[in-house]
């Protein structure tokens, strides 16, 4: 397979030809990768991953074992999805209704998505937000946001690094909050921080 020169994929995963590919992605073990797919440079499709036609998965992206990402999903640059963490992509299945509608979902950049999570589709997980294992997601998760719980709710907010932010103050702008160990500052909209619970 030219097309994937610069790509490992094991032996045992199995991977359409018409799918595109970035340089410096592995492909693991019983992976499977459908048509028409767009997977960036350098991401890691671990153990199990399946990943359904016409998705678009962006740069440095690592996907844990067991996570399947269907079509009507876009990921983003530098997401994380943690193993076995669940995408949905109808709000009203049927077993014997065969035309459904797919509701999309979309993950930014830098998000990560923790062990076991359920995402329902027609949502947005905004860029560095973190989503703590076992957390069912069911409405729009702002940026930096920190959700944990079913139904997910925001605890704190986090910066970069995954470490959770410090309240330093509000601005005209907002609500001022630093990393704790580095010296990255974000300012969260005040109708977004008075969501904390």
């Amino acid at each position: 397979m030219e097309e994937f020169k610069d790509v490992f994929i094991h032996k045992t995963a199995e991977v359409s030809s018409r799918a595109k590919i970035g340089n410096g992605t592995k492909i693991w073990n019983q992976v499977q990768v459908r048509e028409n797919c767009l997977i960036g440079n350098n991401c890691i499709l671990s153990k199990d991953v399946y990943i359904d036609f016409d998705v678009i998965i962006g740069n440095n992206v690592k996907i844990q074992n067991g996570v399947s990402i269907y079509h009507g999903v876009e990921i983003e640059d530098d997401v994380f999805l943690g193993p076995h963490m669940v995408f949905t992509n109808d709000l009203y299945p049927r077993a014997y209704i065969g035309d459904f509608k797919v509701f999309k979902t979309i993950i930014k950049k830098g998000a990560s998505i923790g062990a076991n999570s359920t995402i329902v589709c027609g949502t947005t997980i905004g860029e560095y937000s973190m989503i703590g294992a076992g957390t069912v997601i069911t409405k729009d998760v702002p940026n930096n946001a920190l959700v944990i719980g079913n139904p997910g709710r925001i605890v704190g907010f986090v910066g970069k690094l995954g470490k959770k932010l410090i309240k330093l103050e509000k601005t005209k702008d907002g609500v001022a909050m630093k990393c704790p160990v580095s010296s990255e500052v974000v300012i969260i909209p005040l109708n977004i921080y008075n969501l904390l619970k």
